[in-house]
Parts: structure tokens; C-alpha cells; sequence
């Protein structure tokens, strides 16, 4: 019997050496042998390209390999794998290597969801792989699982920690009392947080993220300018003591859900349940409840970023495109067939919890209800502290309500003369 001729290696070319730049190279040339078996060819890393060569580099990555010259290395790749970040000059590579006939792997949560239609559709032209895996929650299996393990069932609803940053903040917050500020300087100091932390912190990351869960999930294309998004900006140490005290822990959600009437994607901070797995989880892991009408409750946990655990799934989807290339077949397309309308914000169905202190006289708490009544929102439940110079402090948690609802009552009971100030508006999930 003749002995089959062994696979010609297939060429991988790197965009970006950074930190998940790096460990992908390492990988890749500490672990050839045992990806060359599951991929079924030796993949060659043929190039990493970077913004400037001369800069100094991690000791595992050798300079020949090392080129400035982006557009030549994709040219002669079979696989191109993105990790630079941005959405220029990512985009114009991806589809210059796309039209070259190259597969494409990417971990770039905001090219994908400002503009992932395009790839797609020139992925689908070309008839060649695009992946995604590491741009949703770094090494937590979940765009596959969404997108194929569940195409035979009816997902409801996803809801998830998906930004490692705030929930490292927000635990600290819970854990030692830290305000946000000394939070995120702590985060920094661990490199958890950029020294700008306005993508995490103003929920950009997550909403990006949101986006693409949902699109997968509702078969309906997202984007991120689609997305609700609210960040962690406003959390205060005393609300984080507050949930606490009522049984809860502020988390950075990321919410998908589709009802009759569509599509619904949003980012704020919120109370979630102690009895709540999402509640449990701390530092800056990542956790992603999924919510599916025959398989029921689904949760994927596990650590959300950083260098070694993104390059994971990365590496994950490289296999995979190099399975295609050695024996043919094609991975799935963009799934856009159900088209659901996307609902505005304040059609969100929710609950709030609500602090405000209110003057300490008879009948007050009579004037709140009243007004929240008005609005068709119902109290479920209320705590008084006790009065400190004439005023005391109401903690109201409302029925689910829709946002628009909910929102107008809050406004409505601002104006109330009694009413000092309100000093909380959390919603309430999970």
C-alpha cells in the first residue's frame, strides 16, 4: 500500500506583537509538532508584522522573523492571523489577504463590530474560513458554541461578564471597600487596565462584545453603535456596600435577549442575585450565561484576557483553518437569515433598585408610591434607615418594568418636594 504523501506546510503570517501577538508566536514555534498533527500539515510561522522592527522584543520572538512590510507577508500567507487591534489598518489586511485566498483568524472585537458584514461577505465571496473565536471572552469557548452547537435550538437570552477590567474593579470595590478611582489605578498597576481606561470603564469593550453574542444568538446583524451602553463610571463604593447589604453584586452585564417584538442589546452595570452563578465571579474572569430553549441554562467561565489565555482560542481557530486547507471544506458562514428588529434602550424590560433621601415627615413614603403608580410601575419592595437631621434614607426595588417606564418615574419623582436628592439608579437582573 502506498504511503500518502505528507501535507506541504501552510504558511501563517502575524499582525501585531503585542502581548497576545507574542504568546501566539510562542506557541506556534514551541508547539509546531503537536499542532502540525491536529491541523494535518506543519504550520510555518512565516512572518510577524509590526509597526517598528527595532524595537525590543520579548526574548522568545526572533528578529528575522520580524518585517514592517504588512501587505508583502499576507501576500504569500495561507492563514493570516490579526491580533494588531484598531479597525485601520486591521481591515484593509484582512481583506487584502481574504482576496488573496488566505483564511483569516481574528481577535479584534471592534473591527468585527463596527464592520464584521464586510468581512464576512468577502470571506463568503472568496470561499475562505473567517474565525473569531478570542474577540468575544479571551480563552472562553463561546462564539462557537452559539453559532453551532446551539443552530438546532431557540437561544433567549445571553447574559455575561465579558470585560475582565470592571469586574476586577467592581470585586475590589466589593472586597476592600476601594473607591472606583483606586480600583482602576490598581488594575493598572496589575496590567488589567490600559493606561487609558476608557474602553473598559465606559463599557466600549463590553458593548463591542455584546454585539457580536447577539448577532451569533438572534441571527440578526448587531452592530456596536446598536448597543445600550451604559459603564461603571457612576458606581460608587456606597452602592457596591448597598448591594451587599440587599443580597446583591454590582457586575458590568452585557445583555442580550429577543422577545416577539425583537432584539434587544444593552451594557450597564447592574445588581445580580448572590444565588446567581454571575455573582460568584471574581477578579477579571469572564463569565457568559446562556439562556436556550431545549438545552436550557448554559454557563462558560473562565479567564476573559491576557496574553496566554486569548492565544488559546486563537490558536484553537488557526487548527481549525488549517484542517480546512489540508482537507477541504469551509467553516460556517455569517448567519443573518432571521433579521429581527433591533428595539430602541427604553423598550428593555427591568427592575431598579433606587436610593433617595427623602425629608423625615409623615406620608412620604405615600407621595413615592404614588407617583411610581402613576407611571405603572409597581414597588416590590422598600427599606428605611432611620432619619439623621430631618431627612431619612428610602431603598425602593421596583417590579419589572420597561426602561422608558421606569425611567419617567425616576423623573417624576425627582420633582417630589420632599425628595432631597436621589443618590442611586441601579437596574436589577439575573
Amino acid at each position: 500500500m502506498p504511503v500518502p504523501e505528507p501535507a506541504r506546510g501552510l504558511r501563517v503570517a502575524l499582525l501585531g506583537c503585542g502581548v497576545v501577538g507574542t504568546e501566539v508566536a510562542r506557541m506556534l514555534l514551541e508547539q509546531g509538532t503537536d499542532l502540525a498533527a491536529r491541523a494535518g500539515a506543519p504550520l510555518e510561522l512565516a512572518g510577524i508584522a509590526v509597526r517598528d522592527a527595532s524595537r525590543p522584543r520579548d526574548a522568545a520572538i526572533p528578529p528575522a522573523l520580524l518585517t514592517e512590510d504588512a501587505e508583502s507577508l499576507v501576500d504569500g500567507a495561507d492563514i493570516v492571523v490579526e491580533v494588531m487591534g484598531g479597525t485601520e489598518p486591521a481591515r484593509a489586511l484582512l481583506l487584502r489577504a481574504i482576496e488573496g485566498g488566505a483564511a483569516v483568524v481574528t481577535a479584534n472585537k471592534a473591527l468585527l463590530a463596527a464592520d464584521g458584514p464586510t468581512l464576512y461577505k468577502a470571506a463568503d465571496s472568496a470561499g475562505v474560513d473567517i474565525y473569531y473565536e478570542a474577540a468575544v471572552a479571551g480563552a472562553i469557548p463561546i462564539v462557537r458554541p452559539v453559532r453551532e452547537s446551539l443552530a438546532g435550538d431557540h437561544v433567549r437570552r445571553v447574559l455575561g461578564i465579558v470585560n475582565g477590567t470592571t469586574n476586577y474593579v467592581l470585586d475590589q470595590m466589593a472586597t476592600t471597600g476601594l473607591d472606583l478611582d483606586e480600583a482602576v489605578k490598581q488594575a493598572q498597576d496589575l496590567g488589567y487596565a490600559e493606561a487609558d481606561p476608557t474602553a473598559d470603564v465606559e463599557g466600549y469593550d463590553a458593548a463591542a462584545k455584546a454585539a457580536i453574542l447577539a448577532s451569533l444568538a438572534f441571527h440578526t446583524r448587531v452592530s456596536a453603535d446598536d448597543v445600550a451602553r451604559e459603564g461603571i463610571t457612576g458606581v460608587t463604593s456606597a452602592d457596591v456596600a448597598w448591594a451587599a447589604r440587599t443580597g446583591h453584586a454590582v457586575k458590568l452585564l452585557a445583555i442580550a435577549e429577543q422577545t416577539g417584538e425583537g432584539v434587544s442589546v444593552r451594557v450597564h452595570p447592574a445588581l445580580v442575585p448572590l444565588e446567581h452563578p454571575l455573582a460568584g465571579v471574581k477578579g477579571a474572569f469572564n463569565a457568559i450565561f446562556v439562556e436556550a430553549d431545549a438545552a436550557g441554562p448554559l454557563m462558560f467561565y473562565g479567564q476573559g484576557a491576557g496574553g496566554r489565555p486569548t492565544a488559546s482560542a486563537v490558536l484553537g481557530d488557526v487548527v481549525s483553518a488549517a484542517r480546512h486547507r489540508v482537507l477541504g471544506g469551509k467553516g460556517p458562514q455569517e448567519s443573518i437569515y432571521a433579521a429581527r428588529p433591533l428595539l430602541p434602550a427604553d423598550a428593555a424590560v427591568t427592575r431598579y433598585q433606587v436610593r433617595l433621601l427623602v425629608a423625615d415627615l409623615p406620608g412620604v413614603l405615600a407621595q413615592v408610591a404614588g407617583v411610581v403608580g402613576d407611571h405603572g410601575v409597581s414597588i416590590d419592595t422598600v427599606r428605611q434607615t432611620g432619619p439623621s437631621e430631618g431627612t431619612a434614607e428610602l431603598l425602593l426595588t421596583t417590579h419589572a418594568a420597561r426602561e422608558a417606564s421606569l425611567a419617567a418615574t425616576i423623573a417624576a419623582v425627582r420633582t417630589l418636594e420632599p425628595v432631597r436628592e436621589i443618590t442611586s439608579v441601579l437596574r436589577v437582573e439575573g
